[in-house]
């Protein structure tokens, strides 16, 4: 069985990930666990961090095909979906595949587009599939959607609806390396771009194969309540206005899943619910006015929830039982 050996494929895979974006080995990490749970990422930071050069080194790293799509104010839906041409000489309609339909997306300052483009990607995110003209085509799988978008310039831009944002499984953020990470980056680029020497880790469908073991992952009943706990202290946070839904309860337990999984284990314990927690809760709570103008975040406030609920203390023995 795969799931046997995919630790040592994953940990090759973040390796060759950490010689490209160097110094990020949480955040790569956190890429990978969405691509095992077949979610999406959204990627929110200041432009040269190093956004686009990981989305291209993971295509890369699986062997699968890599679509980008360069938002901005005029993109229409069909440059996303795809469209139906006229072939005068055969008298049909011929379907140009869009940028989406790859194993891995790009999708490049998401914000610059109008709501009625953005809204192309829901389909793709949410159900695998584009529909063109009444007809409905699957994604290939595995399919990962990365989008992008600068915090600090908004000229131009246009927020996501937060149905939209419930739909990244994580947010995550770069930042920046330190100096020496970066004397470190200047010389591995002096002579040559490392992403030109990677080779594909895993092939597309040993990651579909995976997706579909993280599935199988053993979630014990005590951390189960454990989850659900810190997500009913969201919903009554006087700080937030508007806690964690069950989807993004079950999207994080989907990523604390693929964290176990990852490691290699096949049952889940709470140190991987507490490591997917930020970057898969943060976004999905809204700040109540107060919180805001105190100046807290909300990866602040998921921090504190996760902090001030106790940890059950015999799930590890019983999901080890289990498995």
């Amino acid at each position: 069985m795969l799931h046997e050996h995919a630790h040592l494929l994953l940990q090759r895979f973040a390796d060759s990930l950490d010689t490209i974006i160097v110094g990020k080995r949480k955040e790569i990490e956190l890429t990978l666990l969405a691509m095992l749970s077949g979610g999406h990422v959204l990627l929110e930071d200041v432009p040269g961090v190093g956004k686009t050069m990981l989305v291209r080194a993971i295509a890369k790293g699986i062997g699968g095909s890599f679509g980008r799509i360069q938002f901005t104010s005029d993109l229409m839906p069909s440059d996303i979906t795809g469209v139906s041409v006229y072939r005068p000489h055969t008298g049909e309609f011929e379907y140009r595949p869009g940028p989406v339909l790859s194993n891995v997306v790009l999708a490049d300052e998401i914000n610059r587009a109008a709501p009625r483009t953005q809204s192309a990607l829901l389909e793709a995110m949410e159900e695998r599939k584009v529909t063109v003209d009444g007809v409905s085509r699957r994604l290939p799988e595995p399919f990962l959607l990365l989008a992008t978008q600068n915090p600090l310039q908004f000229e131009g831009t246009y927020r996501l609806p937060e149905a939209q944002m419930d739909r990244f499984l994580m947010r995550i953020s770069l930042g920046y390396p330190s100096v020496e990470q970066e004397i470190r980056l200047l010389g591995q680029q002096s002579d040559r771009h490392p992403l030109d020497k990677m080779r594909p880790v895993l092939l597309a469908d040993e990651v579909a194969l995976m997706q579909r073991q993280v599935r199988t992952v053993t979630v014990d009943d005590t951390v189960k309540r454990y989850m659900v706990a810190i997500a009913d202290a969201s919903r009554r946070h006087p700080g937030i206005a508007l806690g964690i839904s069950p989807r993004g309860t079950l999207a994080w337990m989907t990523a604390a899943q693929a964290g176990a999984y990852f490691k290699g284990r096949m049952y889940v314990i709470p140190d991987d619910v507490k490591a997917a927690a930020e970057a898969v809760l943060a976004h999905r709570l809204i700040l109540s006015a107060e919180a805001k103008l105190a100046g807290r975040s909300a990866e602040e406030l998921v921090r504190e929830l996760v902090l001030g609920t106790a940890v059950p203390m015999n799930s590890q023995a019983a999901a080890g039982g289990a498995s």
